[in-house]
């Protein structure tokens, strides 16, 4: 990829996040538009699912690659219209999908200015990174404290490969994927009772520290090579 057609793909992310903050686009994405709305997407999904599943992954891939704020929204959405086992399996790779595309922007492009202007310390860091990126990378991607978009640049400036960065993601968010297409499972009876879902979920105690626990057993590689590094 040329270097200014990578700007302008930086450019367009940009432009896509401009648009969307400050045009009424957000409002579509939202609980109260789906009330209104909901019977009808059942009805397509009923009259034409393949193509329904197929256009749910191809916007799903542009949220995550555009880092747009309703990846939570589409993953409930996924699970009340697919299912949750279907819709985990979708956006799954399809969030993989669009955070690898903008990965590969991101390094690409920036990468390339640190590693040839960047100082010392961050090169060092990078080297630290890289010798567990794996383990690093699926400990930030199981605790949902961590923007997902901004693992994705982080992973990026410090120079993951790509083999880890897509093998990290596919399988660390599967955790917080899960929990929010299950709770798509019960949303019709949540819209009938004038109700949103919880989007919050991740953060209830039970929850969160038991994915802060799968964190931690991440790590677990992470301490025992060192410290058998410190041993010999």
């Amino acid at each position: 990829m040329k270097y200014y057609k990578r700007w302008f793909l930086i450019l367009v992310i940009f432009l896509a996040l401009v648009t969307f903050y400050l045009t009424d686009l957000k409002s579509y994405f939202s609980f109260s538009v789906l009330k209104i709305y909901h019977q009808d997407l059942i009805l397509f999904v009923e009259d034409h699912f393949l193509i329904a599943l197929l256009l749910f992954g191809v916007i799903y891939i542009v949220v995550a690659a555009t880092s747009l704020p309703i990846a939570a929204f589409l993953t409930i959405l996924g699970g009340f219209l697919f299912g949750p086992f279907l819709s985990l399996i979708v956006v799954d790779i399809s969030a993989t999908m669009g955070a690898t595309f903008l990965f590969l922007i991101v390094k690409t492009t920036f990468g390339e200015i640190l590693e040839q202007k960047g100082a010392p310390w961050v090169k060092k860091m990078e080297k630290g990174f890289q010798k567990n990126a794996f383990f690093y990378l699926l400990f930030l991607r199981l605790i949902p404290l961590f923007p997902f978009w901004a693992v994705n640049l982080v992973s990026a400036l410090l120079n993951t490969s790509l083999r880890v960065f897509v093998t990290a993601t596919l399988i660390g968010i599967i955790p917080v994927t899960f929990i929010y297409s299950l709770l798509g499972k019960g949303l019709a009876t949540l819209l009938e009772q004038e109700k949103i879902p919880d989007v919050s979920i991740v953060f209830e105690p039970s929850i969160f520290l038991s994915l802060c626990g799968l964190a931690v057993l991440s790590l677990l590689p992470v301490f025992f090579r060192k410290r058998k590094n410190n041993e010999s």
